[in-house]
């Protein structure tokens, strides 16, 4: 029988509904009697308790959980009992806000669901309006169009990538090192944000201006939002930042904290291009807004365990821009953010 460590029984907004199913049905593709967890906080338990209407729907065991039932927020470490509960399940799902500090205790989740190969839909931050844009996508088309987009850049030698906003940029890359796609559609072999949507790898170098005119990662995007009307421009030299300007000093602090903490936090570790062509532009939220079509890139932890890259890092900030052209070895694939392919021809 289903049992639940936190009572998740509230009113919700049916218009969570579609992306809900969406969620557990398509993406996490549940099967009747898989013991799953689900984890949220105070702040996510409307749209955590329309998540577990749906797991339960599906037939699946499922234990729940509210962190501050647990723990303290910030989160010091991940806790105990749930960490128990991911060792004895096939599927989780995590939907809670992203505090200051609590990286570390996120990479001590997605470390069990590396090790035990679960499938994990990953919700930082999620909002209503991610509920009813970005996971009410048609996750299989996007599948198709990240398939699309894998075949062109496996292999690249080189990517060269500008913006309206002044970002050029070029990278090159390391075949042994893989490129991955996370499409919506979740498997043992690599965990998923959700709402899915980008296809990336660990390049080998990366130099030029990228100019985040859309959001930053991490609790960086709560904290400031959309980037459009103060961007933060930053020069990138070897892989490594050598400069950054911004009009506002408070986001220069923050950003220079965060890739200040560790040798390799200012060190770029993820080159990324967006998939989900159910959205439209930037909204403030990274969760959403990095799988929106177009570059980004984040500097810090290389996803090593699934990219194969030879670094790590204890953090992992990302930026995101808007309309960017994309080039791979000469032949272009994206125009002001668009792909130069209806995904519609495409077969799911």
């Amino acid at each position: 029988m289903p049992t639940a460590h936190a009572d998740l029984g509230i009113d919700y907004d049916p218009a969570y509904v579609e992306g809900a199913r969406n969620a557990v049905f398509t993406c996490l593709a549940v099967r009747p009697g898989e013991r799953c967890v689900l984890v949220t906080d105070r702040e996510n338990r409307p749209i955590a308790a329309a998540l577990a209407e749906q797991f339960l729907s599906a037939g699946a065991a499922l234990d729940a959980f509210v962190l501050e039932d647990l723990a303290p927020r910030p989160l010091a470490a991940f806790p105990d009992p749930i960490a128990a509960a991911f060792e004895a399940a096939s599927v989780s799902c995590y939907v809670a806000s992203a505090l200051t500090g609590e990286l570390p205790a996120r990479i001590a989740m997605t470390a069990i669901v590396n090790r035990r190969r679960i499938r994990h839909g990953h919700m930082v931050n999620m909002t209503p309006r991610i509920m009813l844009e970005g996971m009410r996508a048609d996750f299989r088309l996007v599948d198709a169009l990240s398939r699309w987009v894998l075949e062109r850049v496996r292999g690249a030698r080189e990517i060269v990538a500008t913006s309206v906003a002044g970002s050029e940029i070029r990278a090159t890359f390391d075949p042994a090192i893989r490129w991955l796609k996370t499409s919506g559609l979740i498997s043992p072999e690599k965990w998923g944000n959700l709402p899915g949507g980008e296809v990336f790898t660990s390049p080998a170098r990366v130099d030029g201006v990228y100019v985040c005119d859309g959001v930053l990662g991490d609790w960086l995007a709560t904290q400031y939002g959309d980037m459009h009307a103060h961007p933060l421009t930053i020069t990138i030299e070897d892989s490594r930042i050598v400069d950054l300007r911004c009009e506002r000093e408070d986001i220069l602090e923050d950003f220079r904290t965060y890739t200040g903490q560790h040798p390799n936090s200012n060190r770029v570790g993820e080159f990324a291009l967006g998939t989900n062509i159910a959205l439209r532009d930037v909204i403030g939220q990274i969760l959403q807004d990095e799988k929106l079509p177009g570059l980004h890139i984040a500097f810090g932890h290389p996803y090593s365990e699934h990219t194969g890259a030879t670094w790590r890092a204890p953090s992992h900030i990302d930026i995101v821009g808007r309309e960017f052209d994309v080039v791979v070895d000469g032949e272009p694939i994206m125009r002001r953010s668009r792909y130069l392919i209806d995904p519609a021809t495409l077969a799911p």
